[in-house]
């Protein structure tokens, strides 16, 4: 009994972690996907555990959530980013808003042990 409660405990805390690998995504998504890490993790990702990030972590909380506002900010740009509409097409920049739509935010948070 003991050990059927502790593996139901374990298996519900490893579900509670789900993270952006763990969402089905279909084939627009996908292709932000690369995008955004061939062309946008320079500056939005972590590159050391340590160190700090270029840009704002990118998530679907990004530009308040609007897929709209999220496509002009990657085609335009913004006085600390450029714009990428003369690099992607119009499907490319919507793929890009699509997968930030499911990328849940938090997911460049670290966690270091204490020392």
């Amino acid at each position: 009994m003991k050990v059927s409660v502790m593996a139901t405990a374990l298996l519900l805390a490893g579900m509670a972690g789900a993270s952006a690998a763990d969402v089905e995504l279909n084939q627009t998504q996908m292709l932000g996907r690369r995008l955004v890490d061939q062309h946008c993790g320079v500056c939005h990702t972590r590159p050391t555990l340590m160190s700090g990030m270029y840009g704002p972590e990118l998530s679907r909380e990004t530009a308040g959530g609007n897929q709209e506002v999220v496509r002009g900010i990657v085609a335009e740009g913004t006085p600390r980013m450029p714009g990428f509409k003369y690099m992607f097409n119009a499907e490319q920049i919507a793929a890009v808003a699509a997968y930030l739509a499911v990328l849940p935010p938090g997911h460049q948070v670290v966690n270091l042990p204490p020392k």
